[in-house]
């Protein structure tokens, strides 16, 4: 596990997306795996305008995305499908065709799981994915358990997680409280991880994670397994370890 500091997040993001841009113009093919969520918001910015500045070309790039609440459709503000159109598919050049995302609209939920593994599966692991890391350790939607997950799942949402969210939503009794998303196996299975964690509210939980046992209870621990995983982080999330 390699820790990159940075003097912002928004210096994180920039490392990031540049990396991104560097894969594709290297692998036009490349698959990414996408996260949701405030925090990689500014790595999609930035890799709109590297697209719109003819730095990179995403049109024979494939994504999957980590997750997707259970019951909102594709159109509902949000949703994981509507977030990342709005934030990137939008604004680049890539074929909607090639971007995945859990079926959140799916009832049955074993159903929805084996289509998203089945899919997984057929398009192999991704070249980068993106990760942000929950105040409780959780990556993806993978929450603190007893076990860790092989692949995709539905879970219930944490009262922590629920809490963070609520704030995209109207109210908190309108949360989601279930989400289909992919499994720790998954994840593990990914080429480069690149995990994106600022401030210092998240400080002692990135401890745990990277100087932590690794434990199903801190879902992020795992990492530390990974043959090639980054930490990108700010001062501040760093500030209860030394690096």
């Amino acid at each position: 596990m390699k820790v990159i500091v940075t003097n912002s997040y928004d210096e994180s993001c920039a490392v990031v997306a540049g990396m991104i841009r560097d894969l594709v113009n290297a692998k036009p093919n490349a698959k990414l795996g996408l996260a949701t969520g405030g925090t990689p918001v500014p790595i999609y910015q930035k890799l709109a305008q590297m697209n719109q500045a003819g730095e990179v070309d995403f049109s024979q790039v494939h994504t999957v995305n980590l997750d997707e609440y259970c019951g909102l459709p594709g159109t509902h503000e949000q949703s994981y499908r509507y977030f990342m159109n709005t934030h990137l598919f939008h604004k680049i050049n890539i074929n909607h065709a090639n971007t995945y995302v859990p079926n959140g609209t799916e009832p049955d939920a074993e159903k929805a799981c084996q289509a998203y593994n089945e899919l997984l599966h057929k398009i192999g692991p991704a070249d980068i994915q993106i990760l942000g890391l929950g105040h409780d350790g959780h990556i993806g939607f993978n929450e603190p358990s007893d076990h860790f997950e092989n692949e995709t799942d539905c879970v219930d949402l944490t009262e922590t997680t629920i809490q963070a969210n609520k704030r995209f939503f109207d109210s908190e009794k309108d949360v989601p409280k279930q989400a289909y998303t992919m499994g720790i196996g998954t994840i593990m299975r990914c080429r480069k991880i690149l995990v994106v964690v600022s401030g210092k509210d998240k400080a002692e939980i990135l401890k745990q994670v990277i100087q932590g046992p690794v434990t199903p209870e801190v879902p992020g621990s795992i990492l530390q397994f990974h043959p090639d995983c980054m930490i990108i982080a700010d001062e501040a999330a760093l500030s209860e370890m030394a690096v």
